[in-house]
């Protein structure tokens, strides 16, 4: 154990400085998926000028989600054995640099080239950031801080397709350009975020901040098969692979109703402008996350399986509610000379005015709130099972697993609404195959209900280990205590000497 002042009053360290920690990184983490969406809204212009087809550029969105997941293991498992902040600048200007590269590429190759280096850097605000924010909040609280961080994603996806189709209609470049300025605005947003220490929130490690301390231990490649060997992380990163098939469907939400604006007479760039609006705002429903994640607190209170439990309800319980919006008709009146001022209060107005419009929103508004509840105790769930120098690698393991599921799901839908144009003319096509792949959520949830019965041993055993290791360290010389050195493999409940026995029951602050 390494010994240094902890300062934790004034502005270093203190209430407000930790708040406006956590702020950056949520925003931080909604840009992130603003990048990410900002394409698929711009498919057609996208395709038209590098004269390639939409497909070819649904291949680079499909490629980059890949990209960042595997960039993102290398960046968390150097973040879990180094100091996080410096990484996760230079990972914020290196997206940067790739974004500027995209709103200045020429031909099809600099497109790709570009989207792959924001990819990269892009790696680095996922896994790292969420390694930083779950040490800055506190266990019982993780819920609902998780939830505006998974809140800020949405967002950023909400936002992403806006600024894609109201931006980016007349001039596709445009929405990149001021995303560039975005991350080097970020990127000096960071310098003043507090560095905070691995463990910091932890409960069971306070008495080592407390005298001064610092928790000492980084992760190892030794660690890896005990890390694999708990079976919530093996639960919780493979749900991700058949739920980002779903998720990576529904980044083609924006085509859907583009094309049912399209079929509806309206010209293709007033429908980017329709599609990506009404795309924008059926997202709404993911504000309601911070309920999934205030349940999930709740919950976890009263049973360690509380917010496995949270998130397979909210999974299988989304799936008819999404089916429903698909298929629902899209009515609105405005005419093609219309400017984009008038078309988005047309779209506002549609859902009071237009019935079908109005039983969409509902629609959506409920799936999405039930599928969101997903994020929250996702991250939450990630961060109790694992001991603080394992977070941001276990993450990047679930992201890598999200980013394969993610772009197979984002390639595959494509080549399904190819196919079935055969027998489906646009926009049925579209429907059609969104609403097949949402049949992907149901062994999501199923793996969520697994983890919902291995998780309050493996919390658990995780809690035993770090007091095993305070016990070690705060120990009067010449105390023997158990081993605290590697992981939390083979330590189980009641085993560590020195420790008081710990039912898997036993899950309060």
């Amino acid at each position: 154990m390494t010994t240094s002042t902890v300062r934790t009053s004034g502005w270093r360290g203190g209430r407000t400085h930790r708040l406006y920690s956590v702020a950056v990184f949520i925003v931080l983490a909604s840009v992130d998926n603003v990048a990410a969406v900002l394409v698929p809204p711009l498919y057609s212009p996208i395709a038209r000028e590098l004269a390639v087809r939409e497909t070819a550029v649904g291949l680079v969105t499909a490629v980059s989600f890949l990209v960042a997941a595997v960039a993102a293991v290398a960046w968390a498992y150097a973040g879990d054995r180094t100091r996080r902040k410096p990484m996760l600048m230079i990972g914020t200007l290196v997206w940067a640099a790739g974004t500027s590269g995209t709103a200045l590429a020429g031909s099809y190759a600099a497109f790709f080239a570009a989207q792959m280096i924001a990819a990269i850097g892009l790696g680095a605000v996922a896994s790292v950031g969420f390694s930083v924010v779950s040490d800055l909040i506190a266990p019982k609280r993780r819920g609902l801080v998780m939830s505006f961080w998974g809140l800020s994603q949405g967002l950023g996806t909400l936002v992403g397709t806006l600024l894609a189709g109201v931006l980016g209609a007349a001039d596709w470049r445009r929405p990149f350009l001021v995303l560039t300025a975005v991350g080097l605005v970020a990127a000096v947003a960071y310098l003043f975020t507090y560095d905070i220490r691995r463990g910091q929130s932890e409960p069971e490690l306070a008495a080592i901040f407390a005298e001064g301390g610092d928790y000492g231990h980084r992760i190892s490649r030794a660690d890896l098969p005990g890390i694999l060997a708990r079976r919530t992380n093996v639960w919780l990163v493979m749900q991700g692979f058949t739920a980002q098939f779903v998720f990576g469907s529904l980044v083609w939400l924006p085509r859907l109703f583009q094309a049912k604006a399209q079929a509806a007479g309206h010209s293709e760039e007033i429908s980017i402008v329709i599609g990506s609006l009404f795309a924008t705002l059926f997202q709404l429903g993911g504000v309601l996350s911070i309920v999934g994640g205030l349940v999930g607190d709740r919950l976890q209170r009263r049973t360690p399986r509380g917010r496995a439990m949270v998130a397979a309800i909210g999974i299988l319980g989304g799936i008819p509610f999404y089916v429903v919006l698909f298929f629902l008709p899209l009515h609105i009146d405005v005419p093609d000379t219309a400017g984009t001022g008038t078309v988005v209060a047309a779209v506002l107005a549609s859902v009071v005015t237009e019935p079908t419009v109005t039983v969409s929103f509902a629609m959506a508004l409920v799936a999405l709130a039930l599928t969101s509840a997903n994020s929250p105790n996702w991250f939450a769930l990630l961060a109790d099972v694992n001991p603080p120098e394992h977070r941001g690698t276990v993450y990047s393991a679930g992201n890598l697993v999200n980013g394969v599921g993610r772009a197979l799901g984002n390639g595959l839908v494509g080549v399904s609404f190819r196919a079935l144009a055969a027998g489906f003319p646009p926009p049925l096509n579209y429907a059609v195959g969104l609403a097949a792949f949402q049949l992907f959520f149901v062994p999501t949830g199923a793996m969520y209900w697994l983890a919902s019965r291995t998780s309050p041993r493996d919390l658990a055993e995780v809690r035993e280990t770090l007091r095993a290791r305070v016990a070690a360290e705060t120990a009067p010389p010449g105390t023997t205590h158990g081993s605290t050195q590697g992981t939390t493999q083979g330590t189980r409940p009641g085993t560590s000497p020195g420790t008081p026995e710990q039912s898997g029951q036993d899950t309060r602050e």
